[in-house]
């Protein structure tokens, strides 16, 4: 078969990355909006919030995630990617506009973890997806901007806080949610396609060779990567690698920790600060918007002097960023710590992923991400508890910002330790994370 290398065809291919991401979107919206509303959610009638059971309430998502993950993994090979991106999607925009009517804290953490689900399942998905229909050069490119699409949503929410909240109450925010299956939905439902690796592992070679024709993309080939998957996975706990797994997972663990943890309690630490919830929510969007600038600058310092190194610039640059918030310096010096922060602490994420794909040989870096993330989400569970349980102790807003930094600065230790990659092991495209195919391997769809 030829390829199709028609601009009509890349223009479709170019469609598909961008609903994958506008999705992502609403992920990190419905993901980071919690951390909009609390300041508004202690003051709810009824309610009689805790700082700790705000923590709690904070980790049910992302424990959500941590399940929706793995089993988003097993929905992806029955039911394929288009499928699961679609029913992720549906299920986390509906369970977090049902917190729109949670009648107390118990009923909204059950929702939010079951919201969490879907969240977790779809960022894997889209991601894979999206990388499946772009060409191995631009694969690293489709991966960062798949990582922006989080704090994007972050941004949004914020923006959104601002203007809405103050006229419609918390709630509204999360029925906006919404609007991803009132608007999105329809969309992908004409114009996503069907993976043609899945399709192919069904057998359904025509309808997948029909896909790579009209995408313009190379005719595919049978795969089955679940034992090796398996195999793979053992490998990483063995010699030569065992320190580069272990240090690359403690490290995501402590960086998912600071930026989830600070996005969760932020606009309420800027609150018992003594700023109005305009104003804490503008520290927020500050935030949020330092992640984004994080994933571009990371990405040129990375292609420079190398991941790591980067890396352990960005997470010392979070953590400087952080401790100047015990200072409680005036708000413009406030505003560039937290931009600081944001670039730190997501650009190191960013930079640790492409660092797991430069280490490891083609044939393992699939299943070396998956595990490294799967294992970071812990960071990400623990977070808004922990940032609970410290104000619960009467600790105050400062032994916040000091625990986020510590993390942040332990992240930059870890990442200062790690082994660097052999000239054998470093991959020429080291921001795709993929295997000698150019596809995701089966555990990296389970585990992310």
């Amino acid at each position: 078969m030829t390829q199709n290398t028609s601009p009509a065809a890349h223009r479709t291919a170019f469609l598909v990355t961008a609903l994958c991401w506008v999705i992502v979107l609403f992920d990190g919206y419905d993901l980071i909006v919690y951390g909009t509303v609390l300041p508004e959610l202690f003051e709810e009638p009824g309610w009689g919030l805790t700082k700790s059971t705000a923590g709690l309430l904070g980790s049910l998502a992302f424990l959500g995630m941590l399940v929706g993950a793995v089993l988003a993994g097993t929905l992806a090979d029955r039911l394929g990617r288009r499928r699961t991106i679609l029913g992720c999607t549906i299920w986390f925009s509906v369970f977090t506009a049902l917190c729109a009517f949670a009648p107390s804290p118990e009923v909204f953490g059950v929702l939010r973890f079951l919201a969490g689900l879907g969240l977790g399942g779809l960022v894997p998905s889209a991601n894979a997806l999206a990388t499946e229909f772009v060409g191995p050069r631009h694969r690293a490119v489709v991966s960062t901007l798949m990582m922006s699409g989080v704090p994007i949503g972050g941004t949004a929410a914020a923006l959104v806080g601002i203007g809405v909240m103050p006229r419609f109450g918390w709630r509204t925010m999360f029925l906006i949610a919404l609007l991803a299956v009132l608007v999105v939905i329809p969309l992908c439902l004409k114009l996503l396609p069907e993976s043609p690796l899945w399709l192919r592992s069904r057998g359904e070679h025509t309808r997948a060779a029909e896909i790579e024709q009209r995408f313009g993309l190379p005719p595919g080939a049978d795969h089955d990567l679940v034992p090796q998957a398996e195999r793979r996975l053992r490998s990483l706990l063995r010699p030569p690698y065992t320190n580069a797994t272990l240090l690359f997972s403690l490290a995501t663990a402590v960086t998912l920790f600071a930026w989830y943890g600070l996005a969760t309690w932020l606009p309420q630490l800027m609150r018992e600060s003594g700023f109005d919830l305009g104003s804490s929510l503008s520290f927020l969007l500050a935030l949020s918007l330092g992640a984004v600038l994080g994933s571009l600058v990371t990405a040129w310092g990375g292609t420079r002097i190398g991941s790591i190194p980067t890396a352990v610039i960005a997470a010392l640059a979070a953590a400087i960023g952080l401790a100047t918030l015990l200072t409680h310096p005036h708000s413009a010096v406030a505003y560039g710590a937290l931009v600081l922060a944001g670039v730190g602490t997501h650009g190191t994420q960013c930079l640790i992923i492409a660092a797991v794909a430069n280490h490891y040989p083609a044939h393992l870096r699939g299943s070396a991400l998956g595990f490294s993330l799967g294992f970071g989400r812990i960071g990400a569970v623990l977070a808004p508890q922990a940032g609970g349980w410290l104000l619960a102790a009467g600790l105050g807003v400062n032994s916040n910002f000091l625990a986020f930094a510590l993390a942040a600065a332990v992240a930059g230790v870890l990442l200062l330790l790690c082994p660097r990659p052999t000239r054998s092991t470093t991959a020429h495209d080291a921001g795709s994370a993929l295997d000698d195919n150019g596809n995701v391997p089966a555990y990296e769809k389970r585990a992310v």
